[in-house]
């Protein structure tokens, strides 16, 4: 039987959300203020979002634009109050000033959504060594829930990152250290990659400007999800059906 793709997409409040879902999205990313490229979303805008689809979503944890962890007591505490609320799935990810991860911060957080499954962002794309900080972050207290990496293979995205995903993913179906985690392919992500990225047997795949044809002050168009969600399920696996 062949295996569907995940299709995630990024959603600013329940007006997104209805649309991503009716259009076929798998899962949701929640952040707030896409200018600064994803902050975690208020207590309302979850709660709100949370009771108009019932499809999984993961909520961002970030409290300033770039990498950086910046005031961690106070994350702690929004990620608490977003967990008390219900949020049981996030997104979370920190450097060091020198390209490393921050194994202080991503474990304070992990010690927080405690059985919670969750997705380290593109600060791997802007780690100085993604295969140093992979494996540092593997087996240590901070991995606890790590399931996803959400990476374009470059900080350029992914027409620049293109060779290291399909690299990273034989590493993953190698069983190597550090690649468990599934890889969800995002940043600068487009239709004409999914060929290449279907067949080296990557199945994960996140979208936000390209759900909103109209640009990012525009809610997410259904229609356009599903022209992805379709553009999914049609393009042939070798050895696995489509």
């Amino acid at each position: 039987m062949s295996k569907r793709a995940l299709l995630e997409v990024i959603a600013l409040g329940p007006q997104d959300a209805v649309a991503a879902q009716a259009g076929g999205a798998d899962r949701l990313e929640l952040v707030a203020d896409m200018a600064a490229d994803g902050l975690t979303p208020s207590l309302a805008t979850f709660a709100a979002v949370r009771a108009a689809v019932d499809i999984p979503l993961r909520v961002m944890l970030r409290a300033a634009d770039g990498f950086a962890a910046g005031d961690l007591q106070a994350l702690c505490e929004r990620a608490a109050a977003l967990r008390a609320e219900g949020a049981r799935e996030f997104v979370l990810g920190f450097l060091t000033p020198d390209g490393r991860v921050d194994l202080d911060a991503v474990a304070a957080l992990a010690e927080v959504v405690d059985g919670c499954r969750w997705t380290f962002h593109r600060a791997l794309d802007r780690a100085a060594d993604r295969d140093a900080l992979r494996k540092e972050l593997a087996g240590t207290a901070g991995a606890a829930g790590l399931d996803t990496y959400l990476t374009a293979g470059d900080a350029g995205g992914v027409e620049a990152g293109l060779p290291v995903l399909l690299a990273e993913q034989a590493r993953t179906a190698a069983g190597e250290p550090g690649y468990a985690p599934r890889i969800l392919v995002g940043g600068g992500l487009g239709l004409g990659h999914l060929p290449a990225l279907r067949a080296a047997g990557l199945d994960a795949f996140h979208i936000g400007g390209a759900a909103r044809p109209a640009g990012w002050s525009a809610p997410v168009d259904a229609a356009a999800v599903r022209r992805w969600r379709e553009a999914l399920d049609r393009v042939v696996v070798p050895g696995g059906g489509l």
